[in-house]
């Protein structure tokens, strides 16, 4: 399992802050070639108003393209190096493919330099290697999961991360989510084999407000410390709770403990069972 550093306290910023242990990456600088521009939005529509609270700023990153390896069946893939990417929780390992071509792909839990993976209909039971859902064993650990045949990974991709088959029911694979969720999936997706690198994500200490300035995260104001006229939960002398039946937003609709989900979503005919609230 990957560990967390603790940082020593020169001063009360860094006090029981802690890093990512980041002595397990090969490479500093993306590959050039695997790189897309991007622009960010910072939270604000095209009339330049914001439109998502508490977003702006941050340090400028370089989107890396990634690839899933069920794009090059029967290729072998050599892992190159392991390397950080500023867009996800996870992970990501630069492979050469036995074409010469080379690709980014999610990170598994132990990956080495030097591993060798491939993606098929049915092979090797390995950290890394790629297959259908249908010649998966129940109970392996697997992420980067399709949802569609041949439209890559959508599910189960941040740090730490696993699911597993729990059944197979004609051409449905039955799969139980990290949330508790147990949906159905086509048997001929593809899925990887193990866990998502960096599980220790989740560990990690901010520390200082500074912090999350870099990644891009604004400060966030609670509304009972507003006027009420700028948030239902505003206004009063000194600590007062909200004084509402249930949790606001500054436009009065519900804050907490209320689905989301659209009621008629074309989806929801493959979740078997629901997430716990």
């Amino acid at each position: 399992m990957q560990k967390v550093r603790i940082i020593k306290p020169n001063h009360h910023g860094m006090r029981k802050m802690t890093v990512t242990d980041f002595r397990v990456l090969t490479k500093r600088k993306p590959e050039k070639a695997l790189i897309a521009k991007t622009t960010r939005s910072f939270g604000r529509d095209d009339q330049g108003q914001i439109s998502t609270r508490h977003k702006g700023a941050g340090e400028k990153r370089k989107f890396r393209l990634i690839s899933s390896l069920n794009n090059y069946i029967g290729e072998r893939a050599t892992v190159e190096h392991i390397e950080y990417d500023p867009n996800r929780s996870s992970f990501i390992v630069l492979v050469k493919l036995s074409s010469g071509e080379k690709t980014y792909l999610l990170a598994w839990e132990g990956v080495k330099q030097g591993d060798v993976l491939e993606a098929k209909d049915k092979t090797e039971i390995k950290p890394g290697n790629r297959m259908r859902l249908m010649s998966i064993p129940n109970g392996i650990a697997i992420f980067d999961v399709e949802l569609q045949p041949g439209q890559g990974g959508k599910l189960v991709k941040s740090a730490g991360s696993q699911t597993m088959i729990t059944a197979k029911e004609g051409n449905w694979v039955h799969i139980k989510m990290p949330s508790g969720e147990l949906r159905r999936v086509n048997k001929n997706c593809f899925a990887s084999i193990g866990q998502v690198s960096n599980s220790s994500h989740s560990l990690v200490r901010i520390g200082k407000a500074g912090r999350k300035r870099h990644m891009g995260i604004r400060p966030t104001v609670r509304g009972k410390a507003m006027h009420p006229d700028a948030h239902p939960h505003g206004g009063g002398e000194g600590n007062n709770p909200i004084g509402l039946k249930y949790p606001k937003t500054p436009w009065g609709k519900h804050a907490s403990g209320v689905r989301t989900r659209k009621k008629n979503k074309y989806s929801a005919k493959m979740i078997i069972k629901r997430r716990k609230q």
